[in-house]
């Protein structure tokens, strides 16, 4: 039986070629679309929009629930080869704990488990006062598989976390990042007994920060806390990481870089820009030219993509190259990705939607060229008191997190027309 995917998929596909059925048959008769058939099209564009909308959001669970399944099952590792301790078996305790924290609070904890759960307490940052016993002046880490949870559905909401590469660190101490640009030096030619010639390395430095991202409250009531049938597991780390994860990508595309990340956008080189009069439209020469702004090593790899905003996918959609054919290809099957102009593309509704001035689309080598660094230490607070006599439970949790353009040239901007 076809799943929702291939059912969605199968719906992109009929309606984009009855779509082209509509315009070729217009260009056929080297005629504009009648009435009816604009009318047509239309409803099947709206179609197709809603197709798409839900292949995205199909592969987005698709991808999330395979997060939960493989933290489903605890695997037993052998001890520890320095300490004797069982790693795998001292994991699964700690995850045992922390889901008890969440839903009853550290009253409802053995020593044991009060032990154990303390050994990774975390106090708020700049917290001026630690009373003994509350546990709502700071937070627990999460165990793996929360945290697991947690960073895909960060992924899902800020397209560009899933591209760049990936720096993750155990704590959030400032981490010096070595620069370099030696791409306007090359070698030489020496002729017989020639001697060498030196040409130096410039190395600079800049430095990734560790910025506080909150998930804000989310608020749960007791009874959903009680009924086992709730699970609390995977529900509550989606939440807090689809927050987290959609203020995050802001950040990760038009961030200043003064306290808090640089956004890919952001310093970045325009590789080209609108002619006078293009604030919200592209072209398809245009397009060409920002694929060819990026060097050639970056783009013979096969890792190059484009990144851009839904709204400007709607625009992309409708580009033709010289042969009137399509620049936006659908998804062909299951598996494989919808291209354009042959190259991959990531939807990231934080990027600029078209606009005079706004650096709309960026294409290169994302992981080449921009750099996140996560630090590990999330930590997720549990507020009991606060809301009690609504009989209800409030968490929050807390990401550290920063970004910056690592590689200029692997990575340019299409930049709308100012006027």
């Amino acid at each position: 039986m076809p799943t929702l995917l291939d059912r969605a998929i199968e719906t992109q596909n009929r309606t984009w070629s009855r779509m082209n059925e509509i315009r070729e048959e217009a260009e056929r008769e080297g005629r504009d679309m009648t009435e009816e058939e604009r009318t047509n099209w239309d409803a099947a564009e709206a179609d197709l929009t809603r197709a798409s909308n839900d292949i995205e959001r199909l592969n987005r669970m698709a991808a999330l629930d395979t997060v939960d399944r493989s933290n489903a099952v605890i695997t037993t590792g052998g001890p520890d080869d320095r300490t004797g301790v069982d790693r795998d078996a001292q994991d699964a305790r700690y995850a045992d704990a922390f889901g008890r924290y969440l839903r009853g609070g550290m009253r409802r904890l053995s020593d044991d488990q009060r032990a154990l759960l303390e050994t990774n307490f975390s106090e708020m940052p700049d917290a001026r006062a630690q009373a003994a016993g509350i546990d709502t002046l700071g937070g627990y880490l999460v165990p793996e598989g929360f945290l697991a949870r947690m960073t895909e559905a960060m992924k899902a909401y800020g397209g560009i976390l899933g591209l760049a590469t990936p720096i993750n660190t155990s704590t959030g101490n400032d981490l010096p990042w070595p620069t370099n640009d030696d791409t306007g030096n090359e070698g030489e030619i020496l002729g017989e007994n020639e001697e060498v010639t030196e040409q130096g390395v410039t190395v600079g430095q800049r430095k990734l920060k560790a910025h506080i991202y909150s998930s804000r409250m989310v608020k749960t009531s007791q009874v959903l806390l009680q009924d086992t049938a709730f699970d609390l597991e995977a529900w509550l780390p989606r939440k807090l990481g689809e927050r987290i994860g959609r203020r995050a990508a802001r950040s990760f595309t038009t961030g200043t870089g003064i306290d808090e990340p640089q956004g890919i956008t952001v310093g970045i080189t325009v590789g080209k820009l609108g002619a006078s009069g293009q604030t919200t439209s592209i072209t398809y020469d245009d397009l060409i030219d920002l694929e060819h702004s990026v060097d050639p090593a970056y783009r013979e790899a096969g890792r190059c993509r484009f990144v851009f905003s839904d709204t400007m996918l709607a625009t992309l959609r409708k580009l033709k190259d010289g042969d009137g054919r399509p620049l936006w290809v659908p998804v062909p099957a299951p598996g494989f990705a919808s291209t354009l102009n042959g190259q991959p593309y990531t939807v990231d509704n934080s990027m600029p939607a078209p606009a005079a001035g706004a650096k709309s689309i960026v294409f290169g080598d994302i992981a080449a060229g921009y750099v996140v660094r996560q630090v590990l230490a999330v930590q997720t607070m549990r507020l009991a008191e606060r809301y009690a006599e609504r009989l209800q439970v409030a968490f929050l949790s807390f990401a550290r997190l920063d970004a910056m353009i690592d590689d200029y040239s692997a990575i340019k901007a299409y930049q709308q027309a100012a006027s």
